[in-house]
């Protein structure tokens, strides 16, 4: 199972940018999808998380700025980030929760990570 984000980038503060995250392989089912955030010397963060019948939450820090969803049928979740600032720089890791088989156990599986950089 191979997690391909993309997206990131360099923005003004203010600016907006959507990552997105497509999840691929052997695959029976993807169940809950997130996005996570880490920035050097801290532990990863739960940014935002959605699951298989689109239920969200949300980071304090973002509530009302980021937005995340999913096309279920192409298994890849999105988040749009609005208003961004200094202080959402990281790199940002796409997560997915997948059944290879119809009997097999659920994973988390990871993507690469994309750097979000906000400039003030």
């Amino acid at each position: 199972v191979q997690l391909a984000e993309s997206g990131g980038g360099l923005v003004q503060a203010g600016g907006s940018l959507r990552l997105s995250c497509a999840a691929s392989g052997s695959i029976f089912s993807v169940n809950a999808m997130y996005w996570y955030c880490q920035v050097p010397g801290k532990q990863r963060e739960l940014v935002a998380g959605i699951t298989g019948d689109s239920r969200v939450n949300y980071a304090d820090s973002v509530k009302g700025r980021f937005t995340i969803t999913r096309d279920g049928a192409k298994n890849t979740v999105f988040l749009q980030m609005n208003s961004l600032k200094p202080e959402d720089t990281a790199v940002y890791y796409c997560a997915a929760d997948v059944r290879r088989t119809v009997v097999g156990p659920q994973y988390r599986y990871w993507g690469q990570g994309t750097q979000v950089t906000v400039s003030s």
